[in-house]
């Protein structure tokens, strides 16, 4: 596969994997990849777990199902990114950004618009979306062969240096290394992020995976191989729209847009 290929087919995988191991093999390619990544004076910062044990996968899927369903009810999720949610295509063309919602409940299609209002989070609560989100995550979680734990050294991420920057510059950029890889491997990956919403629950996934103090964990994805017919989760959305270059490709000056690069028949 072209490296081109790979970056236009990249996408963040919402439904279930296949139920087979991935293979060691595989699992070094991919560490193989992220470890060549550049870092600030190749001081590669970056440290990886892998994750097999089913008994941790179910702890870990546990935690996230819970904490979605938990800051799905409370609201906090919907008020911290409400401007990034989409409910119909054309407000999904106008934006070209954000999370179009086109699979949801039949009940909840009329209130779409009183999403973000108390009396849309009644709704949502009283509909129990929450707690069918959260049990959705949860079966995804815990159906995945293998987890992947990305830390950082804390000898160079020290926030509030320069060196933070760096590592985190680094870290996205061994990330990234990986995500192409998957989609050459027949692979899907997704960020287990919900933890992260919940105060107190991120803290319990670094006891579960014995974190030593020097390091910091920053991110949980889920791997696995991708079935043919892939099944939609109960509630899903999309998120293929890109942004027109002009709208993000700057010519000279930071205020002159890119001109000409809009058509996809000039690539």
């Amino acid at each position: 596969m072209q490296l081109l290929e790979a970056i236009r087919r990249r996408h963040t995988t919402n439904g279930a994997f296949l139920p087979d191991p991935v293979s060691e093999e595989h699992q070094r390619t991919l560490m193989e990849v992220a470890g060549r990544a550049p870092s600030q004076l190749n001081s590669q910062p970056w440290r990886f777990v892998l994750i097999e044990s089913r008994a941790t996968i179910d702890a870990i899927a546990e935690i996230s199902g819970s904490s979605m369903t938990t800051a799905m009810s409370n609201g906090t999720f919907f008020e911290r990114y409400k401007p990034y949610f989409r409910f119909s295509k054309a407000e999904m063309a106008r934006h070209r950004s954000g999370m179009l919602f086109d699979r949801l409940p039949a009940p909840l299609r009329p209130f779409t618009s009183q999403a973000f209002t108390p009396r849309g989070q009644r709704l949502i609560n009283s509909l129990r979306v929450p707690q069918t989100l959260g049990s959705e995550n949860r079966k995804l979680v815990a159906g995945s062969p293998l987890l992947i734990g990305v830390m950082l050294d804390r000898a160079e991420y020290r926030p509030g240096e320069l060196s933070s920057f760096y590592s985190l510059f680094s870290m996205g950029a061994a990330m990234e290394n990986l995500w192409l890889t998957t989609v050459e491997l027949g692979m899907g990956i997704q960020f287990v992020s919900f933890p992260m919403e919940v105060p107190g629950e991120w803290d319990r996934i670094v006891s579960l995976l014995g974190v030593p103090d020097q390091l910091e964990l920053m991110a949980v994805y889920r791997l696995g191989y991708l079935p043919e017919e892939r099944r939609r989760p109960a509630i899903d959305w999309t998120s293929a729209e890109r942004k027109l270059p002009s709208q993000y490709v700057f010519r000279e000056r930071a205020d002159t847009p890119q001109a000409g690069w809009d058509d996809p028949s000039a690539i």
